[in-house]
């Protein structure tokens, strides 16, 4: 249990280090350039959620992360804990939300750093940190999870 634990623990670690990093070092707008022009660390704040939806409703997000972290642990402990790729997709799931929690419980808001221009479509992908990555791994994870347990279920019908 401990072993899955750790992948939340990890995640809000590598998540509040990097964030730690941008706030210290760069002023807001400041960007370092990693791979031009695809890639870099842009300094941002952002208030809201993806894509800068509902800027300023903190109460909104704080209200959802903790029934979402309750909802996660209580299935992980229901159902997780016993399958591995499951219980693994839903601690990446709770660190990410409680790397962003922190941010806007003792910040007011999340920091985001990571830019990426996508070249074959020239999209600038909205800015995001390594809890919004592990956020959105999680649920293609977590897809990938319950497609495979319902391929087990037609399976056995089939039996």
């Amino acid at each position: 249990m401990i072993k899955y634990y750790s992948v939340s623990l990890f995640i809000i670690i590598l998540d509040q280090l990097t964030k730690w990093f941008v706030v210290h070092n760069m002023e807001v707008g400041d960007r370092i350039s990693v791979w031009d022009p695809w890639f870099g660390i842009l300094s941002h704040r952002n208030r809201g959620a993806a894509w800068g939806m509902l800027q300023g409703q903190m109460w909104v997000f704080y209200i959802v992360t903790i029934i979402v972290v309750g909802a996660v642990i209580y299935y992980f402990h229901k159902e997780g804990k016993n399958r591995p790729f499951l219980g693994i997709s839903l601690m990446v799931l709770l660190g990410g939300a409680i790397g962003n929690f922190i941010d806007r419980v003792f910040r007011g808001e999340v920091v985001d750093f990571i830019d990426v221009l996508i070249p074959i479509i020239n999209y600038d992908f909205p800015i995001f940190n390594v809890a919004d990555a592990a956020l959105t791994i999680s649920v293609v994870m977590l897809i990938f999870a319950f497609l495979r347990e319902e391929q087990k279920e037609q399976e056995k019908v089939k039996q």
